[in-house]
């Protein structure tokens, strides 16, 4: 049977896929099974960031000879060992970790810690904003999924952009109250085209939550471990979360992971309430494949940010003297980058364009996202760069 038929048969979608058939990656790379090589400005929405087969990475998932599964309840090392990893890595107080299985399982599990230590069962999110795809992470994203689902959670209020001093204001008024359990955002909101937040309101927030016994939930899902040319987008703001989910590039690809990670102080009050059972929560396969893709960004972590933060610029400063039709709002961090425009048929086109010349770029309704590997070379991004401009 026709690929497209079969698909459309037995796979469940929202949309359409695209025209492309994957075949193969490699560095910047993804070629389709015609032979086709395409420049890949997308790295699977943050998730490749060491680009596509690294030699580290993958010499580790083929040597792996350890168990094939390990029972959540028993001792195992590498567990110990990825857990003070991220402890190590991850800004502030944070040090113990809880696994799970990727993005939306640990952002579930921080609001159900948030609530498990506060005793309360109020959300405050930014409006518009995505987190997951479970009853609870939809409840704190667009205020739309009411309108499709009608039994999400109660009492989670949303803050409009754009994030500045007045909607601190309107933050202060939620959290006065004392009965919101947590305050969830992403340090650079990657699913409004890479919004990034006013340095005011972040530190108020923080400020906010800790006058009024909130927690600061911080998401990096998409912008951790350098995606936007720190190790965690929080760093930009000088914040210090209370608690802070993980995923997509935790593995580089090479397995499905995510984490939770909190403080002790937090971990040790709600050890008797809360243990975010996962049967799958870090396979020892995927855990063998995240100490390595770590290992390796901590190795190299000085050049790769360099790269990230000097070629996010250069994207920052060669895209807004570019003709799009109409207006095009261009913002971001490192290689998190978005574009909005004003037609949503019109971003469309251009990612369809894109890659029929080469190129792959994320185009969801008006929002184009660029989202490079960060080792990327500045010949590959400049060609890239080159296709887009001739897309537009």
């Amino acid at each position: 049977m026709n690929l497209r038929l079969l698909d459309r048969k037995y796979l469940g979608r929202q949309e359409e896929p695209d025209d492309f058939i994957v075949g193969d990656s490699g560095g910047s790379y993804v070629t389709d099974t015609r032979g086709r090589t395409y420049i890949d400005f997308m790295t699977g929405w943050c998730v490749g960031n060491l680009g596509w087969g690294n030699t580290e990475i993958r010499a580790a998932a083929r040597k792996y000879e350890g168990p094939e599964y390990v029972y959540p309840g028993h001792l195992y090392r590498p567990w110990a060992e990825l857990a003070e990893l991220l402890a190590r890595i991850t800004p502030g107080k944070l040090s113990v970790s809880y696994r799970t299985t990727g993005g939306t399982e640990s952002v579930d599990g921080a609001l159900q810690m948030a609530m498990a230590y506060t005793g309360r069962g109020k959300f405050v999110s930014i409006e518009d904003s995505y987190h997951g795809n479970s009853i609870a992470t939809m409840s704190i994203g667009a205020s739309g999924n009411r309108k499709k689902f009608k039994n999400l959670l109660p009492h989670c209020q949303k803050i409009k952009p754009p994030l500045d001093g007045k909607a601190l204001g309107k933050v202060k008024t939620l959290l006065e109250k004392r009965d919101v359990a947590a305050f969830i955002m992403e340090p650079v909101i990657c699913n409004l085209g890479a919004m990034v937040p006013d340095e005011e309101f972040v530190r108020g927030v923080r400020a906010l939550c800790t006058r009024y016994g909130t927690l600061f939930i911080a998401d990096e899902v998409a912008t951790g471990f350098g995606r936007t040319g720190k190790l965690f987008a929080c760093e930009h703001f000088g914040l210090e979360p209370d608690v802070l989910c993980m995923a997509k590039a935790i593995t580089g690809g090479y397995g499905a992971m995510g984490a939770v990670i909190t403080t002790p102080a937090i971990a040790k009050a709600i050890k008797e309430d809360f243990g975010l059972y996962s049967t799958y929560g870090w396979h020892p396969r995927a855990v063998a494949v995240a100490l390595a893709n770590l290992r390796y960004l901590m190795r190299h972590r000085a050049q790769l940010l360099r790269n990230t933060t000097q070629l996010g610029d250069y994207f920052l400063t060669r895209l807004p003297g570019m003709r799009f039709k109409g207006k095009a709002d261009i913002r971001g961090k490192g290689f998190a980058i978005g574009i909005e425009v004003d037609d949503e048929r019109y971003a469309s086109r251009v990612g369809d364009k894109c890659r029929k010349n080469g190129l792959l770029v994320s185009a969801e309704e008006n929002v184009l996202m660029i989202f490079p590997a960060l080792n990327i070379a500045r010949e590959t991004a400049e060609r890239g760069l080159d296709i887009f401009e001739q897309a537009l």
